[in-house]
């Protein structure tokens, strides 16, 4: 599957929940996403999406088009784009006005990754969609219109202005085989959401590939896949790090949602041993580490999934050390 792939002949990229620490406010988690978009260009990483979820109280990229306009005037090559917006959540034609928009100030730089899932509970779902369906359904038919508004300008009595005839590069974002299917039929880029949901990784990237078709976007498929990495200096304070991380992911399988906490240095104390599985299965393709350790757990998911791209979430509740862990991580992987 890898095509003997190694890690330095792939693009890494970013991907930032622009998380909420406890104690700390949405206006500091911009500046820090800000500050680490200028770092992780500096270290030469390809993209920094950042993500649309809703009523989350630890993350704030809730605006993701804003944030993504915020983050591409703070810097100056990187390319910056959304992981993904949930265009069911939008009017097609708004989402193709505010990218047109970004790539009209920000030309060259900007991607517009969607999804098909609310990215948030049921009942705020219903209050963003109004009269959409809740099951994703109308998903093709949002796309094939979004995409209709970014052709050249023809006769029509709907235009987006900015937006029509620009070049934005459009992904499709999954977890399931849904979007895989249609990102192959499309002949679209696609990324797959292994970083919380690594259970259909390998089926979905299979089915893409078997059933692409090429486009003019596209000759042959292309595929980014999430991981999470933590690195640090040595394993053990790595993984104490991670404990950030994984009490995010309790909380997940809890059903709450809350501002990410501090490490501690017993997990143990904190989640039973049927927890403990369940985060571990949902954090398949995560890795914590020293260089070398993270840079040998990559190594095996390249080999295993033959990705082109991955994109790297990061968990860490301490500004310096998330930085920490991006440079690291493009030290290891160009070696």
């Amino acid at each position: 599957m890898s095509e003997n792939k190694r890690l330095h002949n792939i693009e890494f990229s970013v991907l930032d929940l622009a998380p909420i620490l406890e104690g700390s406010t949405a206006a500091n988690s911009f500046k820090d996403s800000l500050r680490l978009a200028q770092h992780v260009e500096d270290f030469g990483y390809k993209r920094y999406w950042v993500a649309e979820h809703h009523n989350m109280p630890g993350i704030a990229s809730s605006a993701t088009a804003i944030v993504i306009g915020y983050i591409a005037a703070g810097t100056s090559k990187i390319r910056v784009g959304s992981g993904g917006i949930m265009l069911p959540n939008h009017a097609p034609l708004v989402v193709a006005e505010q990218f047109g928009s970004l790539e009209s100030m920000y030309p060259g730089r900007i991607d517009l990754g969607l999804g098909r899932a609310p990215g948030t509970d049921h009942h705020t779902a219903r209050a963003l969609r109004r009269n959409h369906q809740s099951d994703g359904s109308e998903f093709p038919q949002h796309l094939a219109e979004l995409r209709s508004y970014l052709k050249p300008a023809t006769p029509s009595p709907v235009r987006a202005i900015p937006g029509e005839g620009l070049d934005i590069p459009i992904w499709l974002l999954g977890s399931s085989g849904f979007s895989a299917q249609l990102a192959a039929q499309q002949g679209l880029p696609f990324a797959f959401a292994s970083h919380f949901a690594p259970d259909y990784l390998l089926p979905a990237l299979d089915l893409y590939r078997k059933n692409f078709r090429p486009s003019q976007v596209l000759e042959k498929p292309y595929v980014m896949i999430g991981v999470n990495v933590i690195a640090s200096e040595t394993d053990e304070k790595a993984r104490w790090l991670a404990t950030s991380q994984e009490q995010a992911f309790l909380n997940i399988i809890h059903g709450k949602s809350g501002q990410l906490k501090p490490p501690v240095q017993n997990m143990d104390e904190i989640w039973s041993p049927y927890e403990k599985t369940l985060v571990q299965k949902m954090l398949h393709y995560s890795v914590t580490g020293s260089q070398t350790t993270v840079r040998e757990k990559l190594q095996s998911f390249l080999d295993e999934t033959g990705a082109d791209e991955m994109i790297v979430n990061t968990h860490v509740f301490d500004q310096e050390e998330r930085i920490n862990t991006y440079r690291l991580l493009a030290e290891a992987v160009k070696r």
